[in-house]
């Protein structure tokens, strides 16, 4: 059966790879878990009894999927046509126009030759003209209140439904005009009127004074000026469900605001509390988890910062020394913060008072103690779940099915919300019964509760333990549910939590070892060629975790027949991403299998279907990359097609196919290595100015995978690459985003491994005195990752020179005090070596004005420095200046903040250790004094 869930606003999982999915899964969102409704039972395939007729099959679902794809394949067509103009027109009879309930009837000849035609309650005409159905005294709201006697049957409309208490005599024989229920004020009794008859009745609290001159009086047609409703004075308005005449009595009965909008100043509820300030029991099933936890929190803290009454303030204070103040005449306590004064808004202000009517569900709130011995507390979102609990029956009364009802009710209730031993043993209990309390009332109270918007992280990890311990115990029971379940257990295969994914995995697995591959295949079978992309997706990552589970070979058939589909291309879709997921899932396990795979998606290629020919060519680059280095022969019936493609595509399918090359380029000989780098090289080039951000990314990736090959000369990379990646990727605005940075960084790397290591920093040096901090940050990632690969060997004295020059500067501009500058300084001082002996003295200096700077983080900074350098000063012979700073560090002892105490103890460590003990100044005898305290200070 296919499920009708609400597409998810997130990134397309047929770009690339990595893309971030959004965290909007049907466990916490409160839209999906409307839409994300639990199927019905289907019927058992490897049932030895006869199935029912009326169940659900396998055929049912193929033929709901079928019918609700062939629906929206005609309205996309009719839309289509529609757009372009195609759709044919066709002349009709201009229907009889219906006369408008504000449309003043004039009898027409055929009306007059005695034709008959069947009228609605809105034709209905009127013998004398009357007042129109606008022309009541203002102030009236339509469908406001419930109606009075009718006049004449014809008067009534559709929401005329519940008809006032009639009493005879309502009507006027003597006038010829029929009075209109909109021109009275509805009530249950009527006082007798000077326009009416029948008996008089008593007055009703609801009753409205009238004034008897304004009366109607029949008006030949087209004679006197129709009376307009601009010709009476018009009454105040008020706001409310009130009906506001003339003679209307200020002081009215309070209504609660139920049928009649009502906008005036009490509590308001359902839709109207937008804050949800005051939230009732029924609307805490649609809060969202953040809005209960802030909820929550409201209400905790309202609790700890409540008013103290004067019983506390005398246990708090002594009894003598104190006395009670009384406040000054007339002052008014806030007893709430200001931010509280409009906690729960009115749309329309305060306009008046209304008596705010006791809910008998509030006690639902109060009360959440279930009965029974050793229950844990229940929260208030938890009650739509575990009502029955808060009943106090007595189960013996109860049948055998509501007593099993109850006991697993309380059982996972005691594992959601108990202590550690209370969960345990519960937990021990639902699995030793699994297989006596049944399949069907075990899921059908887990699987609701695991779709709880309000559910929590930890509360769902435990749900989901359930479920795989029962798994174990139901075996094959659990066959009419594998539905059920996977609507349940596939978003946890998308969510940003790395243990979720784990967790969803191994519930799916151990449902197929536990099902079959049959029955996983038939109930997963209707959702591949859905029309939802979120359901495909996540029925794909489904079966890759079956093959996972219960071998790729029993599952290959099955994905030939897929991927080969003439009838839909969602389905050859995601057949090809079950192949994609199998090889991110398995890695190199793929490798017996690598060529069957291969050839199942190859037709992916040439596909009429952009989506295909993207997803066909992102599978080749994941299996590519599950075998490197191993199995390019597998490969080699897509080399020509993936050639092809990447000349003929542009955008996004350019980039998938640029990313299957990137993975095919590592597997090759040297010799085919460097012909195919050399030809796709200009392309890459051409790409290299793309505005695309994921078109960078996945540049600069198979830049760096050709760069990697032995085939590929350095001499190439130095004339036709270098010159073109600098201009157009050392740019600040790369430096801006996190991923760029790393991706850029490791690129430049890898071609400083095939070119030199000089050659990059000549190029990046002067950078690190560029105005941006950030892009000076990313120059200096990338030299400390170049020298400390490669060293400084190649670097001539006048680099040398900006090299030290830029450091200096960069590290003493800093405004964050960032480890990659202070990693960078390290790397570049111990890469020169001895060369550095020159530069010491300045380097020293911009350290000692650093320690004593007022900001804790420069201090720090400043002495982490000097345990970095302190080997290479030593190799400089520089132990005189070693010295110095060791008695500066001395002197720095008393520092009061722990890091920065930390910090020069680490930088007094690494001068004791080059130096000597012997050599060390101030001596030793002079520094164990002054650690002695430090050591004994526990929070130090």
């Amino acid at each position: 059966m296919t499920r009708d869930r609400k597409p998810r606003p997130f990134c397309n999982p047929d770009w690339l790879p990595w893309q971030h999915r959004c965290r909007q899964h049907s466990i916490e969102s409160v839209t999906d878990s409307i839409y994300s409704t639990l199927s019905v039972g289907r019927t058992i395939i490897a049932s030895s009894q006869t199935p029912d007729p009326k169940a659900r099959s396998y055929k049912d679902a193929m033929a709901e999927a079928q019918l609700k794809k062939d629906e929206r394949e005609v309205r996309e067509a009719i839309l289509k046509k529609a757009s372009k103009g195609d759709l044919p027109v066709t002349a009709a009879a201009k229907p009889e126009r219906k006369r408008k309930r504000w449309d003043q009837h004039t009898p027409s000849h055929d009306e007059e030759g005695g034709g008959t035609k069947k009228k609605s309650a809105w034709d209905q005409a009127e013998s004398t003209p009357s007042v129109s159905h606008w022309e009541e005294t203002p102030g009236h709201l339509k469908g406001s209140e419930t109606p009075g006697a009718s006049a004449t049957p014809s008067t009534r409309i559709k929401w005329d439904a519940t008809p006032g208490h009639a009493t005879p005599g309502h009507t006027t024989p003597a006038t010829p005009g029929k009075r209109n229920r909109w021109d009275l004020t509805p009530k249950w009794n009527e006082t007798p009127r000077a326009d009416s008859g029948g008996t008089p009745s008593h007055t009703g609290w609801a009753e409205t004074p009238h004034k008897e001159s304004v009366t109607e009086t029949p008006t030949p047609h087209g004679g006197k000026k129709k009376r307009s409703r601009w010709d009476e004075t018009p009454a105040s308005q008020r706001m409310g469900g009130h009906t506001p005449l003339l003679s209307t009595p200020i002081v009215k009965t309070p209504i609660v605001g139920g049928n009649t909008p009502n906008f005036s100043g009490m509590t308001p509820g359902g839709a109207m509390a937008m804050g949800l300030a005051t939230p009732s029991p029924g609307q805490m099933g649609a809060m969202t988890p953040e809005q209960m936890q802030a909820w929550r929190w409201e209400k905790e803290l309202d609790e700890r910062n409540r008013p103290l009454t004067d019983e506390e303030l005398d246990a708090l204070f002594p009894q003598d020394g104190y006395k009670i103040l009384k406040p000054p005449a007339g002052y008014q306590p806030i007893r709430t913060p200001a931010r509280k004064l409009t906690a729960t808004p009115t749309p329309m202000g305060m306009s008046g008072f209304r008596f705010q009517m006791e809910d008998n569900q509030v006690k639902i709130v109060d009360d959440m103690q279930p009965t029974g011995e050793n229950m844990p507390f229940m929260k208030a979102e938890d009650a739509q779940y575990f009502q029955k609990l808060l009943d106090n029956v007595d189960e013996e009364t109860l049948s055998p099915e509501e007593q099993k009802e109850r006991r697993i009710m309380t059982l996972l209730l005691k594992i959601k919300n108990g202590t550690p031993p209370m969960r345990k043993s519960a937990l021990r209990q639902i699995t030793d019964k699994a297989r006596e309390f049944g399949a069907d009332s075990l899921f059908n109270q887990i699987l609701p509760l695991l779709m709880s918007p309000t559910l929590e992280d930890q509360e769902r990890h435990l749900l989901v333990k359930v479920i795989d311990r029962v798994l174990y115990k139901l075996d094959d029971l659990v066959r009419p549910y594998v539905h059920k379940i996977l609507v349940v257990i596939e978003p946890l295969l998308i969510d940003e939590d790395y243990y979720a994914r784990v967790e969803g995995r191994e519930i799916i697995s151990n449902l197929a070892k536990a099902a079959g591959l049959a029955t996983m295949i038939s109930t997963m079978r209707p959702d591949i060629d859905n029309m939802d992309e979120y359901v495909r997706n996540t029925t794909a990552r489904a079966f890759a975790v079956v093959a996972s589970a219960l071998g790729i070979p029993s599952l290959l058939p099955f994905l030939k027949a897929v991927c080969h589909s003439k009838k839909s291309w969602q389905a050859r879709h995601t057949g090809i991403k079950i192949v994609q997921q199998i090889a991110i899932l398995m890695g190199c396990a793929v490798l017996p299998h690598l060529k069957s795979l291969v050839e199942i998606v190859e037709n992916g290629l040439v596909d009429e279907q952009q989506k295909v020919r993207t997803i066909t060519a992102l599978s080749l680059a994941a299996l590519a990359e599950a075998a490197t280095p191993y199995g390019i022969e597998a490969f080699d019936s897509v080399l020509v097609r993936l050639w092809k493609g990447i000349r003929a595509h542009r955008g996004k399918g350019l980039a998938a196919f640029l990313k299957a090359i990137g993975y095919l380029i590592p597997l090759m000989d040297n010799e085919s290595a460097n012909y195919y780098t050399r030809e796709v090289m200009v392309i890459l080039i051409r790409e290299f100015q793309s505005p695309d951000e994921e078109m960078k990314k996945i540049v600069l990736k198979v830049v760096k995978q050709c760069c990697m090959t032995d085939g590929v000369e350095p001499q190439y990379i130095k004339e036709e690459i270098l010159p073109h990646f600098f201009r157009h990727f050392w740019t600040h605005r790369m430096a801006l985003d996190r991923r760029n940075f790393r991706q850029l960084v490791d690129t430049t790397v890898e071609i400083a491994n095939k070119v030199g290591g000089a050659e990059i920093v000549s190029r990046l040096v002067n950078d690190l005195k560029d105005d941006n901090e950030q892009y000076r940050k990313m120059v200096m990632d990338c030299i400390e990752k170049v020298l400390g690969n490669l060293g400084a060997a190649d670097i001539d004295s006048r680099l040398e020179e900006q090299l030290i020059d830029g450091i200096l500067y960069a590290f003493q501009e800093q405004t964050n005090e960032d480890v990659i500058m202070l990693n960078g300084f390290g790397v570049v001082v111990t890469s020169l070596g001895a060369r550095v002996k020159p530069y010491l003295p300045q380097i020293c200096g911009t350290i000692l004005w650093r320690l004593n700077n007022k900001a804790a983080k420069v201090r720090q900074q400043a002495a982490d420095l000097i345990s970095r350098i302190a080997a290479v000063m030593h190799e400089c012979n520089e132990e005189k200046l070693l010295g110095h700073l060791g008695v500066v560090l001395y002197e720095y002892l008393g520092e009061e903040y722990p890091e920065v105490l930390g910090s020069i103890l680490g930088g007094l460590k690494a001068i004791v250790n080059v130096i000597g003990m012997t050599k060390m100044t101030p001596p030793i005898k002079d520094l164990l004094p002054r650690l002695t305290p430090i050591l004994k200070n526990r929070f130090a």
